[in-house]
């Protein structure tokens, strides 16, 4: 048998073969899903640590937004209250609740809170934005979690504040359900005013002379919408706020409608405002851009 020839470079040792099997990786060894799923991990902490205050002030705002429903509907709705004997009249009473309620958003559109989180408190328009590239997916998930918190906390606050009068039949913590012409046609309502909301506001606050004024265009369509749409579907638009009630209430009764109806009329929206003849882009996830906080979004506001 002829010796190996240790002088020739070509040459491999059995020790050296051995060593260079052991650098190897195994072929059945497979680390690009843990590493995937490593990276997933630390987008969504990291997002959490950098943007934590957004998803709080999300909560708050829909928090805010239900103790004043709850409180506005017990002043105007409850069978006790002087507001009901001086004010008999339904329609009026709902324009009175229209006008509060649509001052609450523009107050919390505007507010330091909603400058700074975009004041999306909807999951509806969160989602519409996360369509439109606005929103990264983990800002996404954690904004719906807080509106969702915010709802039922702020149900709970309502309760806690105003007591009992809360629960009464014709307040009940100011639960949004179908009227009398059934679901169906509170989902179309539903869809229908969800879809001109979110047109309006897409126009609006992508049209350089109004933008800042995206925030008055939103709140004066809550109000209209409460005082003539509220009969047919409850005027809700909103999934997060619709559950906080129904959490409060323990009625359940058609929450299908105010989880599909509303996102889908404003996906809608969005898609007819991508794909128009003018086939435009968001500059921002935001309502109102003309301020010094800081934008979490993908942000072209100044493009």
């Amino acid at each position: 048998m002829k010796a190996m020839d240790l002088t020739n470079p070509d040459s491999i040792s059995v020790f050296d073969s051995l060593r260079r099997r052991m650098m190897m990786p195994e072929p059945w060894n497979v680390t690009e899903p843990l590493l995937t799923s490593n990276r997933s991990s630390d987008r969504m902490i990291d997002a959490l640590k950098q943007h934590w205050p957004e998803y709080l002030m999300e909560a708050t705002e829909l928090g805010l937004f239900m103790v004043s429903a709850c409180a506005f509907t017990v002043l105007l709705f409850h069978p006790v209250s002087p507001v009901t004997n001086v004010v008999p009249d339904g329609i009026l009473r709902r324009m009175l609740m229209g006008i509060a309620m649509g001052a609450t958003a523009i107050a919390i559109i505007f507010s330091p809170l909603g400058k700074r989180s975009g004041a999306h408190f909807n999951p509806s328009i969160t989602l519409t934005y996360f369509r439109l590239g606005k929103v990264k997916p983990w800002d996404t998930a954690f904004y719906i979690v807080a509106q969702f918190v915010g709802g039922v906390a702020g149900v709970a606050v309502a309760t806690l504040l105003l007591g009992r009068a809360v629960a009464a039949p014709s307040v009940n913590y100011a639960a949004t359900l179908p009227g009398p012409r059934g679901a169906l046609i509170a989902f179309m309502a539903e869809a229908a005013i969800s879809f001109v909301l979110m047109s309006v506001v897409l126009r609006v606050s992508n049209t350089k002379k109004l933008a800042r004024w995206t925030g008055l265009f939103a709140g004066a369509l809550v109000a209209t919408y409460i005082t003539f749409e509220s009969p047919i579907s409850g005027m809700s638009m909103n999934p997060a706020r619709t559950f906080g009630s129904a959490f409060g209430a323990q009625v359940w009764m058609s929450l299908w409608i105010y989880f599909t109806a509303p996102p889908f009329g404003m996906l809608a929206a969005a898609e007819l405002f991508t794909r128009g003849k003018t086939r435009r882009t968001a500059a921002c996830a935001k309502f109102h851009h003309h301020n010094n906080q800081r934008c979490i979004f993908r942000c072209n506001f100044e493009g």
